[in-house]
């Protein structure tokens, strides 16, 4: 069963923008753990770009990409979208949705259970 499913990747120049979505099911974005993963093309492991730390409260965003990002949620179709704009081609990198279930409402670091396929973002100089 796919539970996350990932959309809006693609190829832009520096200065760009691109929204990402990512549909749940199995989770629900409101009340579950949510974040935006990244890999850099031939890096092993990712790194967050953005993610819920207490259920109901603000987004925290990896300091790369604070102030050129914004991470929401669509409660009324359990969906997650992430605007990027003014791209860098450092930002180039597959980008996953995560889900996990919270702790009270404390999404801790590792919490994280599922990840979606993927979506290719592509920026060029």
């Amino acid at each position: 069963q796919v539970q996350l499913v990932e959309s809006g990747g693609g190829s832009v120049q520096a200065g760009g923008s691109l929204r990402l979505s990512c549909v749940a099911s199995a989770y629900n974005v409101s009340t579950d753990c949510v974040a935006w993963f990244r890999r850099p093309p031939g890096k092993e492991g990712g790194e967050v770009v953005a993610r819920i730390v207490f259920i109901g409260e603000g987004t925290t965003y990896a300091d790369s990409v604070r102030g050129r990002f914004t991470f929401t949620q669509d409660n009324s179709k359990n969906t997650l979208n992430l605007q990027m704009d003014d791209l860098k081609p450092e930002d180039t990198a597959m980008y996953y949705c995560a889900a996990g279930r919270p702790r009270g409402n404390y999404c801790p670091p590792g919490i994280y259970e599922t990840y979606g396929q993927g979506t290719q973002v592509t920026v060029s100089s």
